[in-house]
């Protein structure tokens, strides 16, 4: 699949019109493939939790716009941000397995891709932090 202006155009307004104001574009070749690799089209004003990703880490590449990634320790302080922009430095990240984290949207028409080691697990319990 070419990732055409289009296609990133199409997500956006998708986002926009999602009460969550946000939408994801599944790119796996298909339900066999056990990799995770998605575009996430986010607005300002999405609520994204504070989340970890035990097993996996997971990588982020800002194709349009600008977010900030939040990162906290166990008890919920914020320990670190770094805001990532399309066609600046820096425009990528690698969170490692286990970091809380959050993202806030800084730009409308925002659009990262996403990636994450082996197969979707849904988000137990445990690793969403309620604050």
């Amino acid at each position: 699949m070419v990732l055409t202006t289009e296609i990133l155009d199409k997500l956006s307004a998708e986002a926009k019109a999602n009460e969550r104001l946000r939408m994801n574009l599944d790119l796996r070749t298909s339900s066999a493939d056990q990799s995770q690799r998605m575009l996430n089209a986010l607005e300002p004003g999405t609520q994204v939790p504070i989340h970890r990703h035990p097993k996996t880490s997971e990588t982020v590449v800002v194709l349009r716009g600008s977010l900030r990634e939040v990162f906290f320790d166990d008890q919920g302080n914020v320990t670190e941000s770094v805001t990532l922009k399309a066609g600046a430095e820096p425009s990528a990240m690698n969170i490692p397995a286990g970091v809380w984290h959050t993202v806030e949207c800084l730009e409308a028409g925002t659009i990262l891709f996403e990636t994450k080691d082996g197969a979707f697990e849904p988000r137990r319990e445990e690793d969403t932090m309620i604050r």
